[in-house]
């Protein structure tokens, strides 16, 4: 029969023991995909200039076009069902073989695709209005509450200022003597 110290003391052994690693991908059953084309439509293998960090920050800048509202590369390493992005990429890239810097090939999807192309608009133009318009709102609507609380407060003060206090109350006895009363008929 096992005693409780014992079952402590394995309980204790087993908390201190490391975790079994799990195999490394594609080493071993758990990082193996048998059948690639279960996973998807088939992709072509990339090359590390392909995810570069200019190449990333060139496509955080650039909407894609499928209508889901995200960056080329967020959508293009998220959304595995896209095929908008994949091509956007492979153009980005083309753009950015061809020599063009960060700027130029921002500049050629802007020509080529309009404004929307951009995640957010050029802060010029009537665009500033987008990027001014919501502050001065905000500030507008914070100073006409404070006006409006400023001013139902000195009318409040001006009108004899709050109710009286509790020991203050003018009834009758014969009122108090009715509320005192209903007071003990709730409390039963």
């Amino acid at each position: 029969m096992t005693s409780r110290r014992s079952f402590l003391r394995a309980g204790l052994a087993l908390a201190f023991v490391p975790p079994a690693q799990d195999s490394l991908a594609g080493r071993g059953a758990v990082g193996t995909l048998h059948n690639p084309a279960a996973a998807g439509r088939p992709r072509a293998s990339t090359n590390p200039e392909e995810n570069a960090a200019e190449i990333q920050a060139i496509e955080l800048k650039l909407a894609c076009n499928c209508g889901c509202t995200l960056d080329i590369f967020t959508c293009r390493t998220t959304d595995f069902s896209c095929t908008y992005s994949p091509k956007l990429h492979r153009e980005v890239l083309a753009l950015r073989n061809d020599g063009l810097s960060a700027q130029e090939v921002i500049d050629a999807f802007v020509e080529r695709y309009g404004e929307k192309a951009l995640m957010a608009p050029k802060p010029q133009g009537f665009n500033l209005a987008g990027y001014l318009v919501p502050g001065a709102a905000i500030v507008t609507a914070g100073a006409t509450l404070a006006l409006v609380i400023g001013r139902r407060r000195s009318a409040v003060a001006a009108a004899g200022g709050a109710a009286p206090e509790g020991d203050h109350l003018e009834a009758s006895p014969e009122e108090l003597e009715r509320l005192r009363r209903a007071l003990r008929e709730t409390d039963d």
